[in-house]
């Protein structure tokens, strides 16, 4: 009975699909993007609550002080059951999501495995409701890009097609976990999709509204931080722009720590290791700093209210915080080791982005500059006005993304009264950090590899080539010993003027022209005195079977030459690459990648 329901199941499906390609392609992919917002919005609805449901059966039972020992453990706890889950029933790496579907974009036509639309939702809502110190951004990044990687691949749709469904999958997710749409719209635009036309934006748009939608609907319409905000004062201006300055080298600490510490801590090879390791360490951190604790919004909240002190009674500093000076020295060391306990989260088995994390960040450095300033009373600073501000500062430098910085502080915040301070503090620190880092948090990993499509459509067009699929193996080969003789048979049977010269293994040694030896071909006492060793020469490069195409059109213009020989790892020949295939593969990729 359940094969037979299954077969029926499928089968209409199938033919729902044969009805859907037959729309035209404009409103087939408004079409989809509706459902992929619905589903993005949803699992960011749930994402939500499944964190808050985990955090209450973990905390709510607490009655007395001493039960917040259990927070220090609690972390650990979380990264072990989201490590074990990855491990042995994933069996996949779902960390990083942003990350991943910059990946999936450059690397695997935008295809993202079907057990992403679920499996991110449920490791990081353990490791970020158990007090991992991370945020639940990326996953639902990640969610949301799975759904529509695999909705449109469900329908058989081409590579720009479900380029551009992930990019709305994306779109909703952030604008549902945030219920901010154009943020989320920006955030595709600015940090995943390159090269996309104003007719693409209106699939993002309608799958970001619906996102928004269905997470007002689900969790209520107040906006995601709530805090009474100064005017903009023109004199406060200067100071905005040394908080722009400020947060664009916290944004160049918060990229090279956090890289280098997860490097470091992944040399280890054991995985329990790594997690007991990181583990003990997180638990100390919050120990020290509780509001290291979990995703770190609450602190947030207390200090858009003007109350840090709150925040600091509950740690071993709590008798200092009446004492002015410690408040701003206490949350510069909560800012700098949450870089810190985020990267123990990642690398020692917990699943969650570094997108939360940059917000708060971003918020203790405001505060701590406006805070320092009001301690020596030569001019008033709105502490939570310069919160917010740099909150926008640290996202536009670690994200590298300044007009999603801007809209969704303004989004979150529930106005747009802070718009000028916003874009002066994102632009100065984007600024800032592009002296010295070129590339985000996200594609700096991918950018060492050289395999990040970028909104450089040459560049992303010929990462997305593949040397191995270019190779033309119609060059007909010549053994080293052989005599001009053989040689000339050879070339009575082949369509090419080149002649690839290689020993008894197969291992390649050198070329020989058409041009070469066309004076002897027609001396026939040459034929047994002269020998392929004897005229074999060094072709002007050597490509490699897996070497970049980037890499392969630099020999190309460097050497001047049409066709070049390609070898395998052990120096084995397996055929020739030629420039104009190339062209000919690059024009065709160009359509895929061109999202009109």
């Amino acid at each position: 009975m359940g094969r037979e329901a299954y077969s029926i199941l499928r089968r209409y499906c199938s033919r729902l699909a044969q009805q859907l390609r037959r729309l035209p392609e404009q409103q087939l992919l408004l079409l989809l993007a509706f459902f992929v917002g619905i589903g993005s919005g949803l699992a960011a609805v749930i994402l939500k609550k499944f964190i808050s449901f985990i955090a209450g059966l973990l905390t709510g039972w607490f009655d007395t002080p001493s039960d917040q020992f259990f927070l220090i453990l609690y972390p650990g706890m979380g990264m072990l059951v989201s490590l074990l889950f990855v491990k042995y029933i994933l069996r996949d790496d779902i960390g990083h999501g942003v990350t991943k579907v910059l990946e999936a974009i450059s690397k695997n036509k935008s295809k993202i495995k079907g057990h992403n639309m679920w499996s991110s939702i449920f490791a990081s809502s353990v490791t970020i409701s158990s007090g991992g110190s991370v945020g639940a951004e990326a996953p639902i990044v990640y969610t949301g890009a799975a759904i529509g990687s695999n909705i449109a691949r469900a329908l058989g749709l081409p590579y720009k097609h479900i380029t551009i469904l992930l990019g709305c999958g994306a779109s909703g997710a952030v604008a549902g976990i945030f219920k901010a749409p154009m943020a989320g719209i920006l955030f595709t635009l600015e940090i995943l999709l390159f090269n996309i036309s104003m007719t693409s934006i209106l699939p993002l748009l309608v799958s970001s509204v619906t996102a928004t939608t269905v997470s007002y609907l689900c969790l209520g319409r107040d906006a995601s931080f709530s805090s009474v905000v100064d005017h903009f004062a023109m004199g406060n201006i200067p100071y905005y722009v040394a908080l722009g300055i400020f947060c664009g080298f916290v944004s160049l600490y918060f990229i090279r720590m956090t890289l280098s510490l997860e490097d470091r801590i992944k040399r280890i090879g054991n995985p329990f290791a790594r997690w007991a390791l990181c583990a003990s360490a997180l638990g100390l951190l919050v120990f020290v700093f509780p509001p290291l604790y979990g995703e770190g919004y609450s602190s947030l909240s207390y200090l858009l209210k003007g109350q840090p002190g709150l925040i600091m009674e509950s740690s071993v500093f709590g008798p200092f915080h009446e004492k002015g000076w410690m408040i701003p020295v206490y949350f510069a060391l909560v800012m700098i080791f949450k870089v810190f306990a985020m990267s123990f989260t990642n690398a020692g088995g917990g699943v969650g982005g570094t997108f939360g994390p940059t917000l708060i960040i971003g918020g203790l450095a405001g505060f701590i500059m406006s805070r320092v300033v009001n301690l020596f009373d030569f001019h008033y600073l709105p502490e939570a006005n310069f919160v917010l501000a740099g909150m926008a500062g640290l996202m536009a430098g670690v994200m590298q993304a300044p007009m999603t910085a801007i809209f969704l502080i303004a989004e979150i915040t529930g106005g747009y009264s802070l718009l000028m301070p916003l874009i002066i503090v994102s632009t100065i620190s984007f600024a800032t950090i592009r002296l010295f880092e070129p590339y985000s948090i996200y594609s700096k990993r991918l950018a060492k590899k050289g395999e990040l499509i970028t909104h450089d459509s040459d560049h992303s067009v010929l990462t997305l080539l593949k040397t191995s699929d270019l190779v033309e193996s119609d060059f007909v080969p010549v053994q080293m010993k052989a005599s001009l003789g053989d040689l000339v048979k050879v070339v009575a049977h082949s369509k090419r003027n080149l002649f690839p010269v290689i020993d008894s293994e197969n291992v390649y040694q050198g070329v020989i022209s058409l041009d070469r030896i066309r004076e002897m071909m027609f001396d026939r006492d040459q034929y047994d005195k002269v020998f392929v060793y004897n005229l074999v020469k060094d072709a002007p490069a050597v490509v490699g079977i897996d070497e970049r195409m980037e890499s392969v059109m630099a020999k190309f213009d460097k050497t001047g030459a049409w066709n070049l020989p390609v070898v395998d790892s052990a120096g084995i020949y397996v055929g020739f690459v030629s420039k104009s295939k190339i062209f000919s593969s690059y024009r065709e990729r160009l359509q895929d990648v061109s999202h009109d």
